[in-house]
């Protein structure tokens, strides 16, 4: 021990040290050429000699030889099959995205010599200029993957739990209004061809609810015109939350398909877009009408403000656009609108 440590502890029985000005115990033993401290969290003299035997139980599991020279970047290639075997290819892709940019940082580092310190610097690198939802997405993946290597041996402890969890404020729902939602069809309609196909796909998002990866999945034979319903089961990539629903067919939604497709000729395997976003589209459209960036995501918000105009309750929309919390998250991100509405149409009672 250093003549620092010598200061602040005094030993007292094999691999036992009293902190001199605390009282409390500590255990120091060595593993895998590492010296290995740990606050046994007590005072009383007897209990830290019972933790210390366990702590010392759990050091002697650390694995030695190939396995304990494991880098981070093999370890991300071991877990990542097991933790993304139940995982939509979706949160799969994202969990890969988020061990490439652990690795510009960990990648050569042994996993066994990993440490809080190290984790607490690349909280710092990292965290800077990016946003607290990707922050807490890398976060949560160095967490469960420096997990895993102290499940099967190779870390006495998760020192990635030094890390906190960053909070995240609530983003500026982005609606269309009318007037605006019509200058950006009228917009896509007239740029190039190419960007033109883009518009039935934009025209089905606000007025289905339907989500980007939903819509782009869905079949002619999962549309029923005579018993006006569609399913959206979202295809081989499944649905956010793994379920199919039936829908109503919406009176805006299926004039716009009978109007803009020969609905008799179609197959039932058939998608109806070769295609799989309207961004590009969106963005030029945007640019060019001066209208503020409207995503995908921005029709589903005003397909729900359609709906909350309409006077539809909270639950029916729920269902509708695919959440199971019976309107809670409805309520919670749109009730102002209801709240607006109400107040505008309160202003229609004269007598």
């Amino acid at each position: 021990m250093s003549q620092q440590n010598q200061t602040s502890f005094r030993k007292v029985a094999e691999c036992l040290y009293r902190n001199e000005s605390s009282g409390a115990y500590y255990a120091f033993v060595k593993r895998n050429g590492r010296q290995i401290r740990r606050s046994l969290k007590t005072k009383d003299r007897k209990l830290a000699e019972r933790r210390l035997k366990e702590f010392r139980g759990d050091a002697d599991k650390l694995v030695s030889g190939g396995r304990n020279r494991m880098s981070f970047t093999q370890l991300g290639e071991i877990w990542k099959p097991v933790a993304c075997s139940n995982l939509k290819k979706s949160s799969a892709d994202r969990i890969g995205r988020c061990l490439r940019t652990l690795n510009t940082f960990f990648g050569e580092r042994i996993v066994s010599s990993i440490t809080m310190r190290d984790c607490e610097e690349w909280e710092v690198s990292r965290g800077k200029g990016i946003a607290a939802s990707t922050f807490n997405k890398d976060a949560q993946v160095l967490k469960a993957c420096l997990q895993y290597a102290v499940d099967r041996g190779m870390l006495l402890d998760n020192p990635s739990n030094v890390i906190k969890h960053r909070r995240i404020t609530d983003k500026r729902i982005v609606i269309p209004t009318k007037e605006q939602f019509d200058k950006l069809c009228d917009t896509i309609l007239s740029l190039d061809p190419r960007a033109r196909e883009a518009f039935p796909l934009v025209k089905l998002l606000a007025t289905s609810g339907m989500r980007l990866t939903e819509a782009i999945n869905i079949t002619w034979g999962e549309i029923d015109f005579d018993k006006d319903y569609f399913v959206v089961s979202g295809g081989e990539v499944g649905t956010k939350n793994r379920q199919v629903r039936t829908v109503p067919l919406f009176p805006a939604m299926k004039k716009f398909i009978e109007s803009y497709y020969d609905t008799e000729n179609t197959e039932s395997d058939e998608y109806l877009f070769k295609f799989k976003s309207a961004r590009k589209a969106l963005d030029t459209a945007c640019r060019i009408a001066k209208l503020p960036r409207f995503t995908h995501h921005c029709l589903r918000h005003y397909f729900v403000s359609n709906a909350i105009e309409k006077g539809i309750d909270f639950k029916t929309i729920a269902n509708w656009i695919g959440h199971k919390d019976g309107g809670l998250l409805v309520a919670k991100t749109y009730g102002h609108l209801r709240d607006v509405h109400s107040h505008q149409m309160a202003k229609l009672m004269t007598e």
